[in-house]
C-alpha cells in the first residue's frame, strides 16, 4: 500500500489554528475580558421562515406512503433546478436545466471539479486566494503559478500574457478580500481564457451582496464565458445554509463542446448520492417571493453590520477595500505593522479579533480581515472599542 504523498505538501492549518491558540490563551489569561471574533466566515441569523417552513413540509412528507422519497437524481431535482434556472434570467442569464448540477456546497464542489482535469494541468491562482483553491490541488500534485493581487490592482489583477495556464481559479466578490470585478476586467479574462484553451473556476459564493446593477453576478454575464468558464455558487452566505449545506454548479454544455458537462455528469452518478430532498426544498424556498424577501433582510443586516465597520475605518483614515458588495472587509494594517502584529494589538487592547490577511497568501501580510457576520449588539460594541483604540 502506498499512500498519495501529495498530501504531506499541504501546509499545515497554520493560520486558523494559531488563531484559536492565541485566542485561547488570552481568554484563559483574563477571564474578565469579553472577546468579540470579527474572523469567522459563517453566518449567525438563522434559517429565514419560508425555508424553516419548506423543510418542515418535506420532512412531513418523507413520513408518508405516498410522498417518500427514496434516491433522488445525483445531479438535483428539476424543481430546484428550474427555480435556478429562472433566478439566473434575472441576470440576463439563459441556461439549460442539464447545465445546473445541485450540490452540497461550493467547496465540495470545487474539489471535486478537478476529477475532470488531468494532473498535468497547470492551475493558476491570484495570492491572496481562499485556501482551499491552493490545497486541493497540491493533494493532486498540480502545478500551481500565483498572480498578484495588491493595492496597486486594487486587488483585482488581470491576465499576464506572459503566465500560461490551464486552470483558472477567480472569486467575486472576493474571499478574503472583498473585491469585485467589472464586466470589463471579467472580459478580459473569458478572453485569456479562450485564447489559451483554459478553464475558468468562478467561485461566486458571495454574488448575493452585489447591488450595483453594473456589477456581474455571474460570469455567464460575459460574452464567450460558456466556452470556457465553469461557475460555483451556494446557498451558505446567500440564505444561511453552512450548516444545512446546499449549492450548485452550471457547467455549460459548450464548454469543451459538451464534454465537460457529460462527464461532470458522469463523475457526480459514480461518486455523489446526491443532497437529500427536505433539504432542496428549503433550498427551493429560497427562490420564491418570500423567500427572497426574507432573506434579503438577513442580507442587510450584514451589510449594515460591514458600513459600521467601514466607517469607523474611514473615520481614521485606514485604507480599506470590500464590504459595499461582500461580507468582508480588507484593511490596511496601521502604523505598517504585519499581519500578526495588528492581531495581537487588537485582541490585547481591545480583544476583537479579526483574520490576519498573511494567512491568505504573501500578498496579505500588512492586511487584515474583518467580517459583517457576527451579531448587530457585538458590531457595535467592536466598533465602538475600534474607535476608542484607532
Amino acid at each position: 500500500m502506498n499512500i498519495n504523498t501529495n498530501y504531506q505538501n499541504i501546509a499545515d492549518s497554520y493560520l486558523f489554528s494559531t488563531v484559536a491558540k492565541k485566542v485561547s490563551e488570552f481568554a484563559l489569561a483574563n477571564p474578565d475580558k469579553k472577546i468579540i471574533k470579527l474572523g469567522i466566515g459563517d453566518v449567525t441569523l438563522p434559517l429565514c421562515k419560508a425555508v424553516v417552513e419548506a423543510l418542515k413540509k418535506a420532512s412531513d412528507e418523507m413520513g408518508v406512503k405516498e410522498t417518500f422519497r427514496g434516491y433522488g437524481p445525483e445531479q438535483g431535482y428539476d424543481f430546484l433546478k428550474t427555480k435556478l434556472q429562472a433566478y439566473y434570467k434575472t441576470h440576463n442569464v439563459e441556461l439549460e436545466l442539464d447545465e445546473i448540477f445541485i450540490s452540497d456546497g461550493a467547496k465540495s464542489d470545487l474539489g471535486n471539479i478537478l476529477d475532470l482535469f488531468a494532473v498535468d494541468n497547470t492551475v493558476l491562482v491570484p495570492d491572496p486566494v481562499y485556501p482551499v483553491y491552493v490545497d486541493t490541488n497540491t493533494m493532486a500534485g498540480r502545478k500551481i503559478v500565483y498572480i498578484d493581487a495588491n493595492a496597486d490592482n486594487d486587488f483585482l489583477p488581470l491576465p499576464d500574457e506572459s503566465i500560461k495556464a490551464d486552470i483558472i481559479y477567480l472569486c467575486s466578490p472576493n474571499n478574503p478580500t472583498g473585491a469585485v470585478y467589472n464586466k470589463e476586467q471579467l472580459k478580459k479574462w473569458v478572453d485569456y481564457a479562450n485564447k489559451n484553451n483554459a478553464v475558468i473556476l468562478f467561485d461566486s459564493a458571495y454574488e448575493c451582496f452585489i447591488t450595483d446593477e453594473n456589477l456581474p453576478r455571474s460570469i455567464f454575464e460575459i460574452d464567450g464565458s460558456k466556452t470556457c468558464a465553469i461557475e460555483f455558487c451556494s446557498l451558505s452566505k446567500t440564505a444561511g445554509f453552512t450548516g444545512t449545506r446546499c449549492g450548485y454548479s452550471v457547467v455549460p454544455k459548450g464548454l469543451g463542446e459538451g464534454i465537460l458537462n457529460k462527464i461532470w455528469l458522469s463523475r457526480q452518478k459514480k461518486k455523489f448520492n446526491g443532497v437529500p430532498y427536505i433539504i432542496q426544498r428549503g433550498a427551493e424556498a429560497v427562490f420564491t417571493p418570500t423567500g427572497q424577501k426574507e432573506i434579503q433582510e438577513n442580507l442587510s443586516y450584514y451589510k449594515e453590520n460591514a458600513k459600521l465597520i467601514s466607517d469607523v475605518l474611514k473615520k481614521h483614515n485606514i485604507w480599506h477595500i470590500g464590504g459595499k458588495h461582500s461580507p468582508y472587509i480588507w484593511l490596511k494594517c496601521p502604523n505598517n505593522m504585519s499581519s500578526w502584529e495588528f492581531f495581537d494589538y487588537l485582541l490585547e487592547n481591545i480583544q476583537v479579533v479579526g483574520t490576519p490577511g498573511v494567512g491568505f497568501g504573501k500578498n496579505g501580510d500588512g492586511y487584515f480581515r474583518l467580517t459583517s457576520f457576527g451579531s448587530r449588539e457585538n458590531t457595535l460594541e467592536a466598533v465602538q472599542r475600534l474607535d476608542n483604540l484607532l
